[in-house]
């Protein structure tokens, strides 16, 4: 199973590299590409289309266009994963409002980690071994927080 991460620009690395630790952790294939909705479509079209994914996460900012061009070009789950910067609304809005029949799952501002839990979340449905490892994961996390 495989998780294609695919950022507007270079300047989004710093929310795939969580999304990144987060796939590592759990052992998941992923690759991580740039491409732009609007600069690259050509480019951004022939990834989706060539990829084996099984989940894509899409990682972009301003118009954030980008997780909606992908849910364009596949059937797959799709993430959007807005990225801040000087007006955070946009990017917000730009992934969850998508048009009716083109869904795009999303996630918070710069949330590269919960994009990637999510997709674990999604092919853990297919494999019992990826399912308990977010069992432990998630009990990790409450005693932690029980431990504060």
């Amino acid at each position: 199973m495989k998780v294609q991460i695919i950022m507007g620009s270079k300047s989004d690395m710093p929310v795939a590299e969580k999304a990144k630790k987060i796939l590592e952790e759990f052992g998941v294939d992923h690759s991580i590409k740039v491409a732009s909705a609007h600069r690259t479509p050509d480019v951004l079209k022939d990834i989706v289309e060539k990829s084996d994914a099984d989940v894509f996460i899409g990682i972009a900012g301003l118009a954030a266009a980008l997780p909606g061009s992908i849910a364009s070009h596949t059937t797959k789950p799709v993430i959007g994963v807005p990225v801040s910067g000087k007006v955070n609304l946009d990017a917000i809005l730009s992934i969850i409002q998508m048009p009716p029949g083109i869904p795009v799952g999303a996630v918070g501002l710069d949330r590269g980690d919960n994009a990637a839990l999510l997709a674990v979340e999604i092919l853990a449905t297919k494999d019992k071994k990826l399912m308990s490892e977010m069992e432990k994961y998630r009990k990790k996390m409450r005693e932690k927080a029980l431990s504060k």
